[in-house]
C-alpha cells in the first residue's frame, strides 16, 4: 500500500513537472511569436523622414547594403531612435560612434571600420570620464593630486577601454565600391552608456593597479561607479 501511494505521488510530481514544462515552453513560444510579430510590424512601418532623407543622400553617393541586410532607411531609423533615448536622469542611454574604412574586400574593410568605431567609442568614454573627474574636483570630492593620478590612468587606458568594450553589433552597415575593386564600409554603433562606464571603470582600475596606485580601491566612492 505504501509503495502504491509513493508511486502515485511520484507520478503526480512527474506529471506536474511535465505540465509545468509544457506551460513554460508554450509561454516561450508565445513570447517568440509576439517578438516576431513586433519585428515584422516595425519592418513594415515607414521610416522617419530624417532617416529616409539621409538614406536617399547616401544612396546617391553610391552606398548600398549587403544582400539580406535591412534596407538602409530602416537601419538609419533604428540609429536615430537609439540616439534619442534617455535614462531617468536625462542623459543619453547610448553612445553613438561612426567609422569608415577602405579595404581590398568587404570583410577586411568591415573589420577595420569596426575597430575604428570602437576606438571612437573609447575616445568618447575617455572624454566623459575626464569631465566626471573635473566635476568631482569642483565639488571638492577629490583633491588635485588624486584627480591628476586618475586622469593619467584615463588617458593611458584608451586601448584597455576599447578591449573592455568587447563585442559590438553595428546598427548601420553599408558599403560602396571605390577605385574599381576596393570596398569602403561605413559602420555606425550604439553602445550602452552604462556598459561604457563599466568598461572604463575596469580599464582605469587595471591601469592604476599596474602602476601600484592605491586609488583603484577608492574609485567607486570618488566617481560614484
Amino acid at each position: 500500500m505504501r509503495k502504491t501511494i509513493l508511486g502515485l505521488a511520484t507520478l503526480l510530481i512527474v506529471s506536474a513537472s511535465g505540465i509545468s514544462y509544457a506551460q513554460s515552453a508554450k509561454e516561450q513560444r508565445k513570447e517568440r511569436l509576439e517578438l516576431a510579430k513586433a519585428s515584422k510590424k516595425e519592418l513594415n512601418e515607414k521610416a522617419s523622414k530624417a532617416a529616409r532623407k539621409e538614406a536617399k543622400k547616401l544612396t546617391k553617393e553610391g552606398w548600398k547594403t549587403a544582400p539580406g541586410a535591412l534596407p538602409l532607411e530602416k537601419q538609419l531609423d533604428k540609429a536615430y531612435q537609439m540616439q534619442y533615448q534617455y535614462n531617468a536622469d536625462g542623459f543619453p542611454q547610448f553612445i553613438m560612434a561612426e567609422a569608415m574604412s577602405v579595404g581590398g574586400n568587404y570583410d577586411a574593410a568591415k573589420m577595420q571600420a569596426l575597430e575604428l568605431a570602437k576606438q571612437n567609442l573609447a575616445g568618447q568614454i575617455q572624454t566623459e570620464i575626464t569631465a566626471l573627474i573635473e566635476n568631482t574636483v569642483a565639488n571638492e570630492q577629490m583633491d588635485q593630486s588624486e584627480a591628476a593620478s586618475v586622469t593619467r590612468s584615463v588617458m593611458a587606458s584608451k586601448n584597455l577601454i576599447s578591449q573592455s568594450i568587447g563585442r559590438v553589433v553595428p546598427i548601420v552597415e553599408t558599403y560602396r565600391d571605390v577605385n574599381g575593386k576596393n570596398k569602403e564600409v561605413l559602420i555606425r554603433l550604439a553602445y550602452s552608456d552604462a556598459m561604457a562606464k563599466a568598461a572604463a571603470k575596469n580599464a582605469v582600475k587595471k591601469e592604476l593597479e599596474a602602476r601600484g596606485d592605491s586609488l583603484h580601491g577608492k574609485l567607486d566612492k570618488l566617481l560614484g561607479w
